[in-house]
């Protein structure tokens, strides 16, 4: 493995121009292409997920490619969730009892932008756009596009060809349909779907409700959430089955069925959307799946990379983060094995990473049942506001396990899903048995936690074994 190799890339979107961009910054030459537009020139995306929430995984990956201050402007800080019930009451819910943990809304495009900016600053990087791959030959590291205007087939022939083309992913149909090894594939959707609407600026261009938080109007089977914009908007989605379900998209076919089911279940934000209807009525329904696949690589020349190879529901505000982790385990097992081999490096790469993405994916689904049921729950409420004071109190002996999922970096997704789901039944079951009255100090109760989390951890090895 030399510096001299070309590397293609396959996908421009936010962990494909990381990716380039740190692979140029090695000094290989990289070819990067991506069959939309170029988002500097052409508006597009509209109705999918224009903002998102960026934690510390994902500055990670900012940071190895030197980007962290840049990044920050584009950032606004969501210190917990703001909960909404039908009444129009709210409850703030923070996401961590110590003072420096926060997610970050930030525009997807504004962020993609800057990675292609700086990825443009290498002369050793070319990227080509309205380019559609067709096929994948992994044997010989060699790919075919067309490009979108004039039809026009070109192939292009590299050392190794890296899928970073998401949850679509041309490379990996490549791999699933190729009959020289085997590909596991699954791909299961949610039986609800998401649609993009908006909370404008206020007339004055401020916030219409509080900035800095991520809010949730959680109804059971549906939900609405908002994240803010720089502009002064906030990014709302609404979560809700597409069929056969009291309220789905399916049944809001008219004006007057769009407005009677946001004046029923979310009166509050009613006022908040002045172009509901039309912007219900104009931006389109998206799916909501996870994809697990494995092998990850083929030949040695070839290798899948975020959400091509991982895609997950965003109920976490974790897969950008995934990618972006992606792109920095790859950058070290690159490191470390960069005299062994693209081989050992793609293979080490997969073990590395696939039991955390596995994880990841299973605690995006888990948190989509929390978000719209559990939150609005008096025990849930409880159970939150305790871990909130033991981080407070006791910040370097517990981490919820949203902290350990999106604060604490240094543990990998798998080892943070099992200490907090263990962590979660703990506090659940000694509320529940009336284990953590009052009159206990702080201190004892969070003993009282450990020693439980320790047992039912201790019982799950067990039974796994």
């Amino acid at each position: 493995m030399n510096q001299n190799q070309h590397i293609l890339i396959i996908g421009a979107g936010l962990c494909g121009s990381m990716l380039a961009l740190r692979m140029a910054q090695r000094g290989y030459k990289v070819t990067l292409m991506e069959r939309r537009p170029d988002l500097r020139d052409v508006h597009q995306d509209a109705g999918r997920s224009i903002n998102l929430a960026l934690s510390d995984r994902g500055l990670k990956g900012i940071r190895l490619v030197g980007l962290e201050e840049e990044v920050r402007k584009l950032c606004i800080p969501m210190n917990g969730r703001m909960l909404h019930d039908k009444e129009g009451n709210t409850l703030f819910s923070p996401y961590s009892g110590r003072k420096d943990e926060y997610i970050n809304s930030i525009s997807r495009t504004d962020l993609n932008i800057m990675l292609l900016d700086a990825a443009d600053q290498y002369d050793t990087l070319q990227i080509h756009f309205n380019q559609s791959c067709t096929h994948v030959d992994l044997a010989n590291a060699t790919a075919t596009f067309v490009k979108y205007h004039t039809k026009e087939e070109q192939t292009i022939t590299a050392d190794i060809i890296l899928g970073a083309d998401g949850a679509g992913s041309a490379v990996r149909k490549s791999m699933y349909i190729s009959r020289d090894f085997l590909f596991s594939f699954s791909q299961d959707y949610l039986g609800h779907g998401y649609k993009e609407l908006t909370f404008p600026p206020a007339e004055d261009g401020g916030y219409r409700t509080e900035k800095n938080a991520l809010h949730i109007w959680p109804r059971g089977r549906d939900m609405i959430i908002a994240l803010p914009n720089l502009d002064g908007s906030f990014t709302v989605t609404l979560f809700i089955d597409y069929k056969d379900a009291p309220d789905s998209f399916e049944s809001m076919d008219s004006p007057e069925a769009i407005t009677e089911y946001f004046t029923r279940q979310y009166p509050d934000a009613i006022p908040l959307m002045p172009e509901l209807v039309k912007d219900f009525e104009e931006n389109p329904v998206g799916p909501l799946g996870t994809i697990k696949c494995h092998p990850w690589n083929a030949f040695g020349k070839v290798c899948l990379i975020g959400d091509a190879c991982h895609a997950i529901v965003p109920f976490y505000g974790q897969g950008m983060n995934a990618s972006f982790e992606d792109v920095v385990v790859f950058d070290e097992i690159l490191e470390k094995h960069k005299n062994n081999g693209w081989t050992t490096v793609f293979k080490e790469f997969e073990k590395a990473r696939k039991p955390d993405t596995d994880a990841i994916a299973d605690l995006a689904v888990d948190n989509f049942h929390e978000m719209k049921e559990h939150t609005a729950h008096p025990m849930f409420q409880e159970k939150r506001k305790l871990e909130t004071a033991f981080e407070a109190e006791f910040p370097e002996e517990y981490y919820s396990k949203y902290s350990l999922v999106t604060f604490n970096e240094y543990i990998g997704y798998r080892e943070a899903m099992i200490k907090g789901r263990a962590q979660n039944k703990a506090i659940l079951n000694l509320l529940d048995d009336g284990e953590l009255p009052d009159s206990l100090s702080l201190k004892a109760k969070l003993k009282k936690v450990q020693e439980a989390t320790a047992e039912i951890m201790h019982d799950d090895e067990v039974g796994r074994l």
